[in-house]
């Protein structure tokens, strides 16, 4: 049964928290669109189009930065609590500093739950859009991605391959393809276009300028057409450039995504694990950074918030610096993801105990 004091601090947590939100998004899609700027008005960007990139530019920058948000919204209150001496009162009536976190981690429990089924369902939509419009308007010349990820080789079978040069995400086009299907470790046929396109509607592929050359034993036979529609054995995800895919997925997908990534032995599995594993890592974060909140600010100091804001940007900034880096090294390397992206929760869980043994003192 939660007392006054409870609704009171839970009111004060997600209030605070929400008005963070609220507070630095604005700042984030000014800053985004500073950068931006020139490339949107070469582009003549409709203004409907950017309308809904900022939407989801929102929900993408919240959930990348929520680490930040919920640690100085905590600071902030349980400081003012504190130089109101609020919390030297409801100590001093007999309430245990362990009674006095309850309303702090059932807060926690919310935005937690909150944060974990917004990375399930919401993000991974949010995340596409986002990645979508950037490509697409924002980056390279305009409509094909350009870069060392574009050239897309896959295995999609015992024996067939697919290659695929670039890949224009508004239009699910994929340039310079080519199908190679073998026998008994012998190519039996390849087929290449200049083009091919995704039809969500009937569920396959159309190809242009289409040539399918068949071996054969004394000369091989072509078909050339200039335009011809086809079913594969591959998914649309199999020729998407792997730079953010997984970023995309909802979390069925994802898992389903990465078990046919590790079957096909690819070298991006690590990448995509490490969006799998922050997707429960991120959420438990907020029971670690509230309690590293509270035990930081407390106490009443005589640098007042002030110093507790300090403090609190400087262990905020330091929880993502550690999630960065330990999540590049598990990308880039063959440091395990699960041990990369648990890390950062380990060692300022470490931190937020000894911490909190401290200020119960």
């Amino acid at each position: 049964m939660l007392t006054i004091i409870d609704k009171y601090i839970l009111k004060k947590y997600l209030s605070t928290f929400a008005v963070m939100l609220l507070l630095f998004a604005p700042i984030g899609i000014v800053i985004d669109v500073s950068e931006k700027i020139n490339r949107m008005i070469e582009n003549k960007i409709p203004i409907m189009d950017l309308l809904i990139y900022y939407f989801h530019f929102t929900i993408y920058f919240t959930n990348l930065l929520f680490p930040i948000f919920l640690f100085l919204s905590v600071i902030w209150f349980t400081s003012k609590l504190a130089n109101d001496t609020e919390i030297i009162a409801i100590l001093s009536s007999g309430i245990s500093f362990t009674r006095f976190l309850r309303p702090f981690l059932i807060g926690a429990s919310i935005v937690s739950v909150f944060i974990l089924l917004m990375g399930f369902f919401i993000v991974p939509r949010s995340s596409e859009r986002f990645n979508n419009f950037r490509y697409t308007y924002l980056r390279g010349d305009k409509k094909l991605i350009r870069g060392d990820n574009t050239d897309v080789f896959r295995q999609i079978s015992n024996d067939e391959y697919i290659y695929v040069n670039s890949f224009d995400v508004a239009s699910k086009t994929a340039y310079n393809f080519s199908y190679e299907k073998f026998t008994k470790d012998k190519l039996a046929y390849k087929i290449s276009a200049s083009r091919i396109q995704w039809n969500p509607k009937t569920k396959n592929y159309t190809m242009y300028d289409y040539v399918k050359r068949t071996v054969g034993g004394l000369d091989d036979k072509l078909e050339k057409a200039d335009k011809k529609d086809a079913k594969f054995n591959f998914d649309l995800e199999d020729i998407t450039p792997v730079v953010y895919i997984a970023e995309t997925l909802n979390l069925g997908k994802l898992n389903k995504f990465i078990e046919k990534e590790k079957k096909r032995g690819s070298s991006n599995i690590n990448v995509y694990l490490v969006v799998l594993y922050k997707k429960y890592s991120i959420p438990v974060s907020a029971f670690i950074l509230t309690i590293i909140a509270v035990a930081v600010s407390s106490m009443k100091r005589r640098g007042g918030m002030g110093l507790s804001l300090a403090i609190g940007i400087a262990v905020a900034f330091s929880f993502v610096f550690f999630d960065k880096i330990f999540g590049t090294l598990a990308e880039k390397s063959s440091f395990p993801p699960l041990l990369a992206v648990w890390f950062p929760n380990m060692v300022f869980g470490i931190l937020a105990i000894f911490l909190l043994r401290n200020a119960k003192r």
